[in-house]
């Protein structure tokens, strides 16, 4: 519909020019805002305000000018004049029931699939293989897997990327563990069973032994070199670290797969090609002999290049080495058109610095889009970074277990008559949904706080809420007696209440393109809670079971169903599960 507005004021302004009222050589930037008050119209436009300078005109007399030369249009009942200038056009509601019906029988509810496809690759989750994953991997994790899904909804072809952290000077304090363990004959899996457990003991002995010290540092030097028993014992413990982050992803319904590790290692053999290429370049230079990478565009507070370290005085690589091999990689080998980077916004200045070599150097190409989609961080009530009791970094296998208990607590308080079973079911789904949608829900670049309390609420914008409303309408149908995909009788739009329902039911698609577009999944939290009020309001406004007449029960229920269809798939392109009973 935007579409469409925004065509009848290109013709009208080419109307204008032809008569010269409005200049010739002006192609302004034509922007349709949806209305926040509906006494105003569907959509508004500034265009008179923005051409009145040029025109010679005042705001409000192009404003009527404009109006006067819009194409006729079944879509658009009329339009006013408000305010200095605004031009706010009101939607046929012909129109609107239209696309309910359209929507409606439409499987992809009238989301439009790409023109241009994309490969787009996602690098997130990452976590590193060294520790358990924690709470401070669960916004890249899930932030990254709902705008995989999105983009995926859209028709883009997204290859997911989990770049973890698998290589490095913490793997030959863990080898040389491992090679002690075995020395004694205990079994390494059961030690690694717990890795928090594990690391904290190799660091142990690390800090009180120099021998173990020495021969950790002997260990980084044997992988690196490609000593196969080094990467035997590497492979183990990889493996098993790899296992205990899919055991997570699987909890927390992450699309992630063990195919989808390619982690530093990966671009061991090419981080020396890397420094001979940017070397042949011209673009290497010694500094306290390590070899970087000076860029003109970011200096310091004296006004001197920053360098970009790529190899280290001992030899050694450091992140933007690897960073820059993973990005020719998905350039040349994946065929990325778009990558997208959902990492922490403190690596901020580090991506912009990488992106930029790797474009000097002609690792991507000069259309391909590079994007740091950063995201703050998650922190206590206290107002600090969010930590256990005891002080330390929550585990994310204990923060789902504990959401889980919670949930199940309150489960089972509303229905003293549901089986054990049904209730760890639901417990699990409310639980593990209302800790992804507490941080998707938040805008990803602002910090949020943790808390369990406001989380499982079944009031405002929660996944309780958002459950609860789906639930609310599938009772409808079953009251009824009837399929929620059975309805063939078509909506006929009379009440208040109808319309701003179905208004809102046909910006899904806009919502859509919005968040692949940004990488914001609030925006369609918004969206759903949103939804879920107007549907409120229609229920209490507009009997639908007890309706007047036959036709106006199936043009309500028809709305009904196509709410519960747009919630159940929004929520299903955040990764939450929706149920039917709760």
């Amino acid at each position: 519909m935007k579409a469409h507005i925004q065509q009848l004021l290109e013709q009208a302004i080419v109307s204008l020019q032809s008569q010269n009222i409005l200049p010739e050589d002006i192609q302004p930037r034509i922007v349709i805002d949806r209305t926040k008050d509906k006494s105003h119209g569907d959509f508004a436009n500034n265009l008179a305000l923005m051409l009145a300078k040029p025109a010679k005109q005042n705001p409000r007399a192009l404003a009527e000018l404009i109006t006067q030369h819009l194409p006729a249009s079944d879509l658009v009942s009329k339009t006013e004049i408000a305010g200095p200038g605004f031009i706010n056009f009101f939607i046929n509601p012909n129109f609107l029931e239209k696309q309910i019906d359209n929507a409606f029988s439409d499987t992809r509810l009238n989301v439009e699939l790409t023109a241009t496809p994309q490969t787009v690759v996602i690098d997130y989750s990452s976590p590193n293989l060294a520790k358990e994953m924690h709470v401070g991997h669960l916004r890249s994790t899930i932030i990254g897997d709902s705008v995989t899904r999105t983009l995926e909804f859209q028709g883009h072809r997204v290859i997911r990327q989990n770049h973890v952290g698998d290589w490095g000077t913490q793997f030959g304090m863990l080898l040389a563990y491992m090679e002690e363990l075995r020395a004694k004959g205990e079994e390494i899996n059961k030690n690694l069973a717990n890795l928090e457990v594990f690391y904290r003991a190799a660091k142990g002995r690390f800090d009180e032994s120099e021998t173990f010290a020495n021969r950790a540092r002997d260990l980084v030097v044997a992988l690196q070199s490609g000593d196969q028993q080094c990467l035997t014992l590497w492979k183990e413990f990889k493996d098993i670290s790899i296992a205990h982050c899919q055991a997570a992803y699987e909890r927390l319904g992450v699309s992630l797969t063990v195919d989808d590790v390619r982690g530093e290692s990966a671009y061991n053999k090419d981080l020396a090609v890397v420094v001979s290429d940017l070397d042949a370049k011209g673009l290497l230079k010694e500094s306290q002999g390590a070899k970087c990478v000076f860029l003109d565009s970011f200096k310091n507070k004296d006004g001197e290049p920053l360098p970009v370290i790529i190899q280290k005085k001992d030899g050694g690589f450091l992140y933007a080495t690897s960073d820059l091999a993973a990005m020719r990689y998905r350039q040349n080998t994946l065929g990325a058109d778009r990558v997208l980077y959902f990492v922490d916004a403190r690596q901020g200045l580090h991506f912009q610095q990488v992106f930029e070599v790797a474009r000097i150097a002609g690792f991507v190409k000069p259309e391909t889009s590079l994007e740091h989609m950063p995201f703050g961080t998650v922190m206590g009530e206290d107002g600090k970074p969010f930590k256990t009791r005891a002080g330390s970094t929550p585990k994310l296998s204990d923060l789902l277990t504990e959401a889980e208990e919670r949930a199940y607590e309150l489960v089972k308080e509303k229905n003293q008559d549901m089986s054990e079973g049904e209730l760890r079911h639901i417990a699990s789904v409310v639980g593990i949904s209302s800790v992804k949608y507490a941080d998707l829900s938040k805008n990803r670049t602002s910090d949020y706080t943790f808390s369990f309390n406001s989380m499982l609420s079944f009031e405002g914008n929660t996944a309780p809420y958002l459950l609860y409303a789906y639930t609310r309408v599938s009772s409808i149908f079953n009251k009824a007696g009837i399929e929620i995909d059975s309805i063939t009788a078509p909506v006929s739009l009379t009440e208040e209440k109808e319309i701003d329902l179905a208004n809102k039911l046909i910006q899904f698609n806009e919502i859509i393109s919005q968040v692949a577009k940004q990488g914001m999944p609030h925006v369609l939290c918004s969206y759903l809670f949103e939804l879920a009020g107007l549907f409120s309001s229609f229920y209490e406004a507009c009997p639908i079971l007890s309706a007047e007449t036959e036709s106006q029960k199936l043009s309500r229920l028809k709305l009904a169903a196509l709410t519960a269809k747009t919630l159940k798939q929004g929520l299903s392109l955040l990764g939450i599960n929706t149920l039917e009973r709760m």
